[in-house]
């Protein structure tokens, strides 16, 4: 009798997030149908209801009307039990909920220092500004032709399906509250978010962008003293390998906080959700999948065959962006990857926090399909010039704002706004944002993998 070979220790974790997703998704629909199914029924007609009474009282042209004035009274009520509802089912939920949040949080813990202690290190060993400058100019090159392919693949898939004409969904009012903050796309803004006024509290608010450009101010010093920088470079060095040994230890909770982050999102979200909108979820995975595709494929012409042994070591960081719906999580280990992989650690330090800011290329496709889908769903016709001007606004607008809560949202309700498109057709995203996460997130992974081994290869590093 044979025996089983055993499965490699370095590909036990992703063997056992992949259980961990499984189970979660199983025990998430078994309380869905059960332990949270009559607070879902009950807020499922309460949408409903609140549909209705909101056409109902559309109908009334009078606003001080005594019968305008009671359809408010009776939204307001059917607005208040069905929030109540929901932080009932958040509340029940909460005990898997903290398992992701437990494990998120100790990942931000780590990704500041990281960051910074090895972004330092690398533009220090690479010796001087003409370098720094050179990989810079090819990384943000790559990354911008990147965003640019991920929007513009977005409008065309969005003009080919038409998923707004198709759905035929119920449409919020345009005056409804979405809860989602507009993005601000002032220039003063922007550079007010990319310079930091203080690096601790950069690295409080985990302000990725902020702290790369202080790590690169700070790495060209080092280099610039000479022999005093490189006891700067020693301890970095050695507090970035403390903080790769720390994640190491973070890592081993992976699948709890998988398994916690599936069950609470299929429990809330349920099979309905996925049924209503089953044809734009599929219509966007197909879209990520063809997206995934051409970064490989564009990959490949720069480092060939290795696209293949890059695929299978990047499946693991993005197994983790997926189940957590942050990429943010799997950063320390796609770093790892990538040195295990053979891209120096200077060109990694230096391209992949960048990549965290620049080149998100599953939410930039989503930004297009999304924004154009909600106007669809109102029946707004968008000519091609249009489209054009909204892509470039998405471009421009997406960028530096990584770190903000629900990122993409807040920059199509930015964009919805420029355009006049009610920025409420967001509410029909809502729901199903968290699943459409997943893949983003793993997309983004996979982007700034393929980035950097792409730049390690054009400084023949790789």
């Amino acid at each position: 009798m044979l025996a089983t070979a055993p499965v490699p220790k370095k590909n036990r974790l992703t063997l056992y997030i992949f259980i961990a997703l499984m189970l979660g998704i199983g025990l998430g629909f078994v309380f869905n149908n059960s332990y949270v199914k009559d607070e879902n029924d009950r807020i499922a007609v309460l949408a409903t209801n609140i549909d209705h009474l909101q056409k109902q009282q559309e109908l009334i042209k009078d606003t001080t009307a005594v019968a305008y004035l009671d359809f408010g009274k009776q939204i307001s009520a059917a607005k208040a039990e069905k929030t109540k509802l929901t932080k009932s089912v958040d509340h029940k939920m909460e005990p898997f909920s903290l398992l992701a949040d437990v494990f998120l949080r100790l990942i931000k813990m780590i990704v500041a220092p990281l960051v910074f202690t090895t972004l330092v290190v690398g533009v220090a060993k690479l010796g001087d500004i003409k370098a720094v400058g050179r990989i810079g100019g090819k990384t943000l090159l790559w990354f911008a032709s990147a965003s640019l392919m991920s929007l513009l693949l977005g409008m065309i898939l969005v003009n080919v399906f038409k998923p707004g004409m198709s759905m035929h969904l119920e449409l919020p009012d345009v005056n409804a509250e979405t809860g989602v903050q507009k993005a601000a796309m002032s220039l003063k803004t922007f550079l007010y978010h990319v310079f930091p006024s203080s690096v601790i509290e950069a690295m409080a608010n985990n302000e990725i962008l902020q702290i790369v450009v202080f790590a690169l101010f700070f790495g060209v010093a080092t280099a610039a003293i000479g022999e005093k920088g490189q006891v700067v470079v020693k301890l970095f060095d050695a507090i970035a390998d403390v903080i790769l040994t720390v994640t190491g230890y973070i890592m081993k909770l992976a699948p709890i906080a998988v398994f916690g982050a599936m069950t609470a999102v299929i429990a809330k979200e349920g099979g309905g959700i996925l049924k209503t909108y089953s044809i734009f979820i599929g219509e966007f995975y197909f879209g990520l999948l063809l997206l995934w595709l051409c970064i490989c494929g564009i990959g490949s012409l720069f480092i060939g065959k290795r696209i293949f042994p890059l695929l299978s070591g990047v499946k693991e960081p993005a197994l983790l962006a997926f189940s957590t719906s942050s990429s943010e999580a799997a950063f320390p280990k796609t770093m790892q990857m990538l040195e295990r992989f053979g891209c120096p650690n200077k060109i990694v330090s230096f391209v992949l926090p960048l990549g965290y800011s620049f080149n998100l290329d599953g939410s930039m496709m989503y930004m297009t399909f999304a924004s154009i889908f909600i106007a669809q769903s109102y029946g707004i016709h968008l000519p091609f010039g249009t489209q054009i001007s909204m892509l470039l606004v998405l471009m421009l607008s997406s960028k530096g704002i990584a770190g903000v809560p629900r990122a993409s949202l807040v920059v199509i309700a930015g964009t919805l706004a420029s355009f006049n498109i009610p920025e409420a057709g967001i509410a029909l995203l809502l729901g199903i944002d968290p699943l459409l996460d997943m893949g983003r997130s793993a997309t983004n992974v996979l982007g700034n993998s393929v980035a950097t081994a792409v730049v390690s290869k054009w400084e023949k590093t790789l």
